[in-house]
């Protein structure tokens, strides 16, 4: 169903492309438009029970997408460096193939991810999470495939 890598010596195991995922700053979320054109976004997001999570508002572009085709992808680049003497670049990121879904807001996911991206916030975030929870949609992707792979 979803196909194996070409360079095989340069593809991660699952713990690295995890590991990516768990750490990753931001991803490139990939959905299909009704027009049949790609739709990719990047966006914060965290990995948590070996799902991804993201918030969302309650309509849009990649919402509409969601609900009219729930297949998606999304990409994670851990490390990067260009090597101009060589003309190539070093790199680790994770790919990975999964089914969407918009499920209600969430203290708890919401939660998670201001302590990935604002820890510094955390205890003022917690009262602006329980007034506006409601008011925002997120993101469930259900991971089905995943592949890392390096280069270096």
């Amino acid at each position: 169903m979803f196909r194996k890598m070409t360079r095989k010596q340069n593809q991660l195991n699952d713990q690295e492309s995890f590991q990516i995922l768990k750490n990753g700053r931001f991803g490139v979320l990939g959905t299909l438009s009704d027009n049949g054109y790609p739709y990719t976004i990047p966006l914060n997001f965290v990995y948590l029970n070996n799902k991804i999570y993201f918030h969302s508002a309650k309509i849009g572009h990649k919402i509409d997408n969601i609900q009219t085709n729930e297949k998606v992808s999304f990409t994670v680049v851990g490390e990067e460096s260009i090597i101009e003497a060589k003309l190539t670049s070093q790199y680790k990121s994770v790919t990975l193939f999964g089914k969407a879904k918009v499920i209600p807001g969430n203290k708890e996911i919401l939660f998670e991810l201001v302590k990935k991206y604002a820890k510094n916030v955390l205890d003022e975030s917690k009262e602006s999470i329980e007034q506006d929870y409601h008011h925002t949609s997120i993101i469930e992707i259900e991971i089905e495939h995943i592949t890392g792979k390096q280069n270096d």
